[in-house]
């Protein structure tokens, strides 16, 4: 529907297998270095455990980029997604820069470590928020009529998904685009395993229903 390969790959994907853009640069300039590769240099579990995050939390807390970079690592495709739900494709991807700016500059104020999903979440939306107020309108998608297939199939599913509601729009693109099953979406964003289910189940039968009425009989 909307996964890579269809026209219309996750964050991971549109980078190739194993690579994220960003990463940070040591604290003393602040910036973002866009040619960090995750898994160079040190070894990322594939499913970090929530203390091996914690760990890394408090470690960027103390100023080390290693350990923001692996947040990075594992975070980026959840803040390209719950940005991918707000504003246009073109835009997600510079926009997880300034997401990942803002967390590596504030990540000192952050007192549990074992809430750096849902903060830098909350930071994700707010940067999506301000996006928009700065241009006053929402951004079209691009026109469907220009896109060769399969890109305009992905995205037509991309527009319905994100006139669904947030909660499923967030959830769907996570799991579709992102490629993160239901268990690393609960960890990573802060939700019960339930409500990710419902908001999963819920939202592919909104979903099949409006791309089935736009197919037609």
């Amino acid at each position: 529907m909307v996964a890579g390969g269809r026209g219309f790959g996750g964050y991971a994907n549109a980078k190739g297998p194993g690579r994220v853009r960003g990463g940070m640069a040591p604290p003393s300039p602040g910036v973002v270095d866009a040619a960090v590769v995750a898994g160079e240099g040190f070894a990322l579990p594939a499913d970090p455990t929530p203390a091996e995050q914690q760990r890394w939390v408090r470690a960027a807390r103390a100023g080390d980029p290693r350990g923001f970079e692996r947040l990075h690592a594992v975070y980026g495709p959840v803040v390209h997604g719950l940005l991918l739900a707000r504003v246009p494709p073109g835009e997600a991807e510079d926009l997880v820069q300034d997401v990942f700016l803002k967390a590596w500059l504030e990540i000192p104020r952050l007192r549990d470590p074992g809430a750096f999903g849902p903060w830098l979440c909350r930071i994700a939306r707010n940067r999506a928020t301000d996006w928009y107020r700065r241009r006053r309108r929402p951004a079209p998608l691009p026109e469907l009529a220009v896109e060769a297939p399969p890109r305009a199939e992905a995205l037509e599913a991309l527009a319905a998904i994100r006139a669904l509601p947030r909660r499923y729009r967030e959830t769907l693109l996570l799991r579709l685009v992102e490629g993160l099953d239901g268990a690393q979406i609960a960890e990573r964003t802060g939700l019960t395993p339930g409500s990710v289910r419902v908001n999963l189940h819920r939202g592919l039968k909104r979903l099949r229903a409006t791309l089935g009425r736009k197919e037609g009989p």
